[in-house]
């Protein structure tokens, strides 16, 4: 049996409506934050991804990336967390030595990188060690080109 005085019901079911409203917005913050793993486990990444999907999907025709390759995605290193896995991550670098190659040294999947073009402003995600993606579906991929960066033109 409830017992409410005045204003008691009224309150109580206002708490009530905030605390599903917060579950629904945890739910929603959660369905956005993607784990991110190479395929070992050993490194392991939590990336917040635009509620509309993918903001941009790119194949790169560089030297390192036509080898590679694989499907990347930006993100603002603002929604980027290294969870676990830093001591696994090796670095590679080549030419310019600007762009930052990562790649587990355990299991040798890249997972991410830093490039030339907006070095301090994004990260480039392999999508396919995103859980839940499956490469293989995935449209609308632009190639950028690599190979004939701006930076590597002479002046």
């Amino acid at each position: 049996m409830s017992v409410f005085f005045g204003n008691m019901k009224h309150e109580i079911i206002e708490a009530a409506e905030d605390l599903e409203k917060k579950n629904h917005t945890k739910e929603f913050i959660n369905k956005l934050m993607k784990k991110l793993t190479c395929h070992c486990g050993g490194v392991e990444i939590q990336v917040k991804l635009p509620e509309e999907g993918f903001e941009k999907l790119v194949r790169c025709n560089c030297s390192l990336c036509k080898r590679r390759g694989y499907i990347m995605t930006p993100v603002d290193p603002g929604n980027f967390k290294l969870i676990k896995g830093k001591e696994l991550l090796t670095l590679y670098q080549y030419h310019t030595k600007v762009a930052e190659h990562y790649f587990c040294s355990k299991c040798g999947i890249y997972t991410y990188s830093n490039p030339r073009s907006n070095h301090d402003k994004v990260y480039m995600l392999n999508v396919a060690c995103i859980e839940g993606v499956n490469p293989f579906e995935l449209e609308g991929i632009q190639v950028n080109d690599g190979a004939n960066h701006p930076l590597d033109q002479k002046k």
